[in-house]
């Protein structure tokens, strides 16, 4: 069992920068797909950028050059550098990781961004 926990979520003007982290309980390695995903109210949940060994990040198109994925294995952590925020990216926002097969999920860090 895997337990993610997500931090750093707030309000924030638009155009301003938040970074998320999330926490692994168990050691996470690189081969295990790991992400971010957010859900707006009334919106299905969606992949903002997910991070996979040998290959490059991939990213919604909307926060593509905004939005920076990285990974820290040894430290089982996985962070979301957000820039240049805008309104359209105001959502619960949620870490996943999937191990043998099975998608694990954070509670969720609510994001806001006002104009």
């Amino acid at each position: 069992q895997v337990q993610l926990v997500e931090s750093g979520g707030g309000l924030v003007w638009a155009g301003g920068s938040l970074t998320l982290s999330c926490a692994a309980s168990e050691t996470i390695f690189s081969s295990n797909p790991m992400g971010w995903y957010r859900q707006a109210p009334g919106k299905q949940r969606e992949l903002v950028a997910r991070i996979r060994s040998g290959r490059d990040p991939d990213y919604k198109d909307s926060v593509m050059g905004r939005f920076t994925i990285s990974r820290d294995n040894a430290k089982k952590m996985v962070y979301l550098q957000m820039n240049r925020l805008e309104p359209e990216d105001t959502a619960v926002y949620y870490c996943h990781v999937r191990v043998s097969g099975i998608d694990y999920w954070g509670q969720g860090t609510q994001v806001t961004v006002s104009s």
